[in-house]
């Protein structure tokens, strides 16, 4: 399990939300961090101390309804404000402080497409070298049903490592996906052309079922065509109650390479459970 963390708030319901679930994974050694926006105006018109001051009072109304929350769960936690970009002071410190896992909170499952677009979320994902567990509003992190979405790449292999140790060190079970995206009108056309594609994600499933069994677990494999591969993972999710997706992602490439319409924005836009995005 992961042991030092590293969670995101801001004042909000979903941000605290997804602190006390945080609090569930580990009491001890929790950096619980808020940031408050760097001033742009002209610095002329008052004191330094005076703005920074007035710039920090959301953060630091964020952190103490964190420590409130903290010492009802009996946890350890260290409060950080830091001035900045957000993203960036997450990154940052997840990266100085040598923290294995960033916790964000998300809208709920629906919100309109492409909110997470240029979002906090969105931008520690694509900057970070650390894993991070996105949690929907309202949603408890569970481990007992694990969902492994894989591609054959080596952001998904990693996943899978991580995936099999959240199995073996909790006694969860594990489910694995993987989707050949292609379009109904190719498939109408070529059927044939479908036929030979879907070897690979079957060879990808095959592959990660394999390891799983290496390691004594019993895995079950699916292995689906479709338009939209997050549509796939999403559903399955949900119609099989599950309680955690574990995904790879691409390392520091930028949100253009990496999120910009991925599969892995989608689903965390959408997951009905946490999503857990690990990286190489």
């Amino acid at each position: 399990m992961y042991k030092k963390l590293l969670v995101a708030v801001d004042g909000s319901d979903i941000s605290l939300h997804a602190f006390k679930e945080a609090l569930g994974i580990s009491k001890k050694d929790v950096l619980v961090l808020a940031a408050a926006p760097p001033y742009s105006g002209d610095l002329r018109v008052m004191g330094t101390g005076d703005i920074s001051e007035l710039l920090k009072e959301p953060c630091e109304r964020a952190l103490n309804q964190a420590l409130q929350m903290a010492e009802d769960e009996g946890a350890e936690v260290r409060p950080v404000c830091v001035m900045g970009e957000a993203y960036e002071t997450i990154v940052d410190m997840a990266e100085d402080e040598g923290r294995d896992l960033i916790v964000m909170g998300v809208k709920g499952a629906g919100f309109p497409q492409g909110l997470l677009m240029g979002s906090t979320t969105a931008r520690v994902i694509g900057f970070s070298s650390k894993d991070v567990l996105v949690i929907p509003e309202k949603v408890s992190v569970g481990w007992e049903r694990i969902l492994l979405a894989t591609d054959g790449s080596d952001f998904s292999r990693r996943a899978a490592e991580r995936a099999l140790i959240l199995v073996q060190e909790l006694g969860g079970t594990l489910k694995i996906v993987s989707v050949l995206e292609m379009s109904s009108h190719i498939y109408a056309v070529a059927p044939e052309l479908a036929e030979e594609k879907i070897k690979l994600p079957r060879k990808f499933a095959q592959e990660a079922k394999d390891l799983a069994a290496s390691r004594g677990i019993i895995a079950e494999d699916f292995v689906r065509e479709a338009e939209s591969a997050d549509e796939v993972i999403v559903e399955l999710a949900r119609n099989a109650n599950i309680d955690l997706i574990v995904m790879g992602s691409h390392g520091r490439t930028g949100l253009k390479r990496l999120l910009m319409g991925s599969v892995t924005e989608r689903v965390i836009g959408n997951a009905p459970c946490p999503v857990l995005v690990v990286k190489l």
